[in-house]
């Protein structure tokens, strides 16, 4: 069974945001925050199906799960 690497630029695209590193790096420093122990897919700015995609990335350790661990990393102070 083969396997898809994807990129955080695709993660981006996957979440409808903008995927060009500028725009990552923009949506990265407007929503830095501090979430305590909260779960990534809680945080207040994403919409629903996107909190849904998170959540089930997870939950399902989907081949996007590393991926949403390391956005979850960067959006942390």
């Amino acid at each position: 069974m083969e396997l898809h690497q994807h990129g955080m630029a695709e993660l981006f695209e996957q979440l409808g945001l903008g995927s060009s590193p500028q725009e990552m790096r923009d949506f990265i420093t407007q929503h830095k925050h501090q979430r305590d122990s909260a779960p990534l897919y809680e945080a207040g700015f994403w919409s629903a199906s996107q909190a849904h995609f998170l959540k089930q990335a997870i939950e399902q350790d989907a081949d996007w799960a590393e991926l949403v661990d390391q956005l979850d990393v960067m959006l942390r102070p």
